[in-house]
């Protein structure tokens, strides 16, 4: 029978037995321990020299006397000093890395714990979130936005809802568009697409902004006056620039950053605003100025703490939202500047951002694929997520809904756009674009027949329905945004540093 010390793992020269633990060591090794610590190494229960019992070994195997003087057996025995002090350390950092083991498990279990019951709590608060709703929505009475317990301010409008007279504002829109819009036919004199199916090169506005860096980022045409359109460009600048007569009306600067989106506010009655967004978290706006005839600088909003990715005139005229790489979407007066309501973070950035033109719902992409819609009257909750089958992740970075306000184009993959029917919450048709295609716009027209696909290798044109491709415009190479312009007689796209104008032959 061989013996093995519990502590180093060796066959013990001199081995003792623990009377108390029934464990073998070598004597000088658990003497050390004891000396220093006074409890058995292994059970840690408290060990005495006189706790030891030596275990009778062959005398012939007994190691010899050491010696007094400094020779080679000195320095052996030396060595076997440093030797039994490593296996004691050894010893200990084993028992120690044991223990930490032991901790790290238990604090993960009781974090994994923790998560349940926070998930559980969220999934039953909002539960009853959902039924109060219903409940008040049965007896008509009004659910307070605020909860009805403290004020917080700003935290509270985050917590809470957006104030009377901007939900009042919102449902009027919504009620005032939506009864119209339900019996509404094709506008007369828009586009139809046959007439699209003969649309060419009509116009090119060469050379905007700078070189350095060059490119357009972002495009909008005026209503108002149909010749005019602001661009955004990656030399942080804002333009305002007459087709008509090949200038530029407006330089705007301020911005650090590239440009991410721009927006006109033209309302009867209130002077024309600019609107843009940027990559340096802020979002400014200009107003025109009567008596010098100049774009001033009205506001700079700094409610962000990331890219903003997404800026929207809400249909009232009145309100303007944003998205953000910092999880949340908040939406702005126009009047006062001030900010009215600041979504709760998400779990991931928001990459991109549309209003339903009847006012009630936004929307907001994430890099998921996924489409969260939001019901501004109860903007905590969600209303809707639109998510299609595909397995391969890709960002949302564009999304249109359509103006009858049954559908919403949007990417459901890197090389395809899908046509989703709001009221089914489903896809009703997917449109595939070609492996080598990226999206980077879709927009629907005014008068809801026409979808626009722009993306890496140029510009299509979709009817809605039959879904028919009605053109293609490849000449300019990528396009980068689009927008139809008057009556849709006309569609605008962004290719680098030009704005191309196609349209029927003159």
């Amino acid at each position: 029978m061989s013996f093995f010390c519990s502590i180093s793992g060796e066959p013990p020269q001199d081995p003792v037995v623990s009377s108390k633990s029934g464990h073998v060591y070598e004597r000088r090794l658990i003497l050390k321990y004891i000396t220093e610590n006074g409890t058995d190494p292994i059970t840690g229960d408290k060990l005495e020299e006189a706790d030891l019992v030596s275990v009778k070994a062959n005398p012939k195997t007994a190691p010899p006397r050491p010696p007094s003087a400094s020779s080679i057996p000195a320095l052996l025995q030396t060595l076997q000093n440093e030797w039994d002090a490593t296996m004691l350390e050894t010893f200990a950092l084993r028992q120690q890395y044991n223990s930490l083991r032991q901790e790290l498990s238990y604090a993960l279990y009781a974090q994994d714990a923790a998560q349940r019951v926070v998930a559980r709590l969220i999934k039953e608060r909002d539960a009853a979130r959902e039924a109060l709703s219903s409940v008040a929505a049965t007896m008509n009475v009004d659910v307070p936005a605020a909860g009805g317990d403290v004020e917080m301010g700003d935290a509270d409008q985050e917590a809470g809802g957006l104030p009377g007279e901007v939900l009042k504002q919102i449902d009027e829109t919504h009620q005032k568009l939506s009864a119209t819009r339900k019996k509404r036919k094709a506008p007369e004199g828009y586009a139809t697409p046959e007439d699209v199916k003969s649309y060419t090169a009509k116009h090119t506005v060469p050379t905007l902004h700078s070189p350095s860096p060059a490119g357009i980022t972002s495009l909008a045409v005026s209503s108002a006056h149909p010749s005019q359109f602001l661009t955004g460009g990656n030399d942080k600048v804002v333009q305002l620039y007459d087709r008509d007569t090949d200038k530029v009306l407006a330089s705007l600067k301020g911005h650090t950053k590239k440009v991410t989106h721009v927006a006109l506010r033209e309302r009867e009655g209130d002077s024309t605003l600019i609107l843009s967004a940027s990559a340096d978290k802020i979002a400014k706006a200009w107003a025109h100025d009567e008596a010098s005839g100049e774009y001033i600088p009205k506001a700079t909003i700094r409610t962000h703490k990331g890219e903003l990715t997404g800026l929207v005139v809400h249909p009232t005229s009145t309100l303007m939202a944003l998205s953000s790489a910092d999880r949340t979407w908040s939406i702005h007066d126009l009047n006062s500047f001030s900010q009215v309501y600041r979504a709760p973070e998400f779990d991931d950035p928001f990459t991109s951002l549309a209003v339903h033109p009847d006012g009630v719902l936004l929307g907001v992409g994430t890099p998921g694929g996924s489409i969260r819609v939001y019901d501004l009257r109860v903007p905590s909750q969600l209303a809707a997520a639109l998510t299609p089958s595909s397995g391969t992740p890709f960002t949302v970075n564009t999304f249109s809904f359509s103006e009858n306000g049954y559908h919403l184009a949007a990417p459901d993959s890197l090389s395809s756009v899908a046509v989703w029917d709001l009221r089914k919450m489903k896809i009703s048709k997917s449109l595939p674009l070609g492996d080598a295609f990226k999206v980077n716009k879709v927009a629907y027209d005014y008068s809801a027949n026409l979808l626009a696909v722009a993306g890496n290798e140029g510009l299509r044109v979709f009817a809605n329905k039959s879904w028919e491709e009605l053109v293609r415009f490849e000449e300019g190479g990528e396009v980068s945004d689009v927008v139809f312009g008057a009556q849709s007689k006309e569609i605008w796209g962004v290719t680098g540093r030009e704005v191309r104008i196609w349209g029927a032959a003159a």
